[in-house]
This record gives structure tokens, sequence and C-alpha cells, in this order.
């Protein structure tokens, strides 16, 4: 039942327990409970709006920041990552493979504020051995979401055999 309900909120976590259990036929204060159970034992670790910032006022810069680091003998990655992921700038960081080892997210307001972040916080980090910044130009689709419906229409004529 778990994987239903995960499935079910993933798409949409605005449902209530009674539509989430009416989707998966199930009862409503079970699924309530499980839900509860999954946010205690951090299955569940939040709930988050995907907003396209495109059609605001808010100007936002998003970056995917290439990083390799120098693993620390018997922590490997994870007290790396865990440093990274202190900054309150920091959306996402990924354990990679590959040619770099981490990719860290950031959305800030300006490619300065992001120029500041690599260059005062992120490289001077002892393990940090490199880094590669890459900004997105457009996003197209997020979390499974295309961001917007394209305003052309086929005009292609149909062909059938």
């Amino acid at each position: 039942m778990r994987e239903e309900i995960l499935k079910v909120i993933n798409k949409n976590s605005k449902l209530l327990a009674k539509e989430v259990a009416d989707i998966i036929n199930a009862d409503e204060k079970t699924v309530a409970d499980e839900i509860k159970k999954m946010e205690e034992e951090h299955i569940i670790c939040g709930y988050n709006t995907l907003i396209n910032w495109e059609k605001t006022q808010r100007e936002v810069v998003t970056a995917l920041i290439e990083v390799k680091v120098t693993p620390q003998r018997g922590n490997g990655f994870d007290k790396i990552a865990e440093r990274i992921c202190q900054f309150e700038e920091v959306k996402a960081c990924y354990l990679m493979s590959g040619g770099f080892d981490f990719t860290v997210i950031l959305e800030e307001k300006s490619l300065k504020e992001i120029a500041f972040f690599v260059s005062d916080k992120l490289s001077p980090i002892d393990a940090v051995i490199g880094t590669a910044t890459h900004f997105v130009l457009k996003n197209y689709k997020d979390h499974g979401i295309i961001m917007e419906k394209s305003s052309k229409s086929d005009k292609r004529m149909l062909v059938s055999p």
C-alpha cells in the first residue's frame, strides 16, 4: 500500500488522505496513518510546489555545478556532502558517477550571487579540487511536469495509409 500512496502523492501532494484512499481503493484512516508513519520515518521528506518562475516578476538564475572532490578517508563522500548541504543556497546535491563527484543545484537572483557562492563558499572547501558551473537557459520539464504547453498548433496535414 505504501508504494501506491507514494506514487499518487508524488504526482499531486495536494491530495487529501480521502482522495488518495479513493484513488487506491483503501480506507481513509489507514491511508492517513500510513502517510503520518512515512513522514515520521523520513520516507516522505517534505512537500514542494513546482513554480514556473519565468511567468512571474521574480528573476531566478538556476545553476548546476559539477564538483570534483577528494573523498575523505573513512567517510568517503558523505561528510563533504553534509558540508555542502549546510549552505542555505544549495537547493539539491547529488552524488554522481562519471567525470565528477557531485552535482550541486542553486537558484539565485543573479549570476554574481552564484559566482560568489562558488568562489567564496564552495571552492574553499579543502576536499574540493574543481568545479564547472552550468546555467539553465530555459526549463521545459521539471519533476515530470511540462512547464509550458506549446501555443503553436500542429498545422501539418494528417496523412494516413
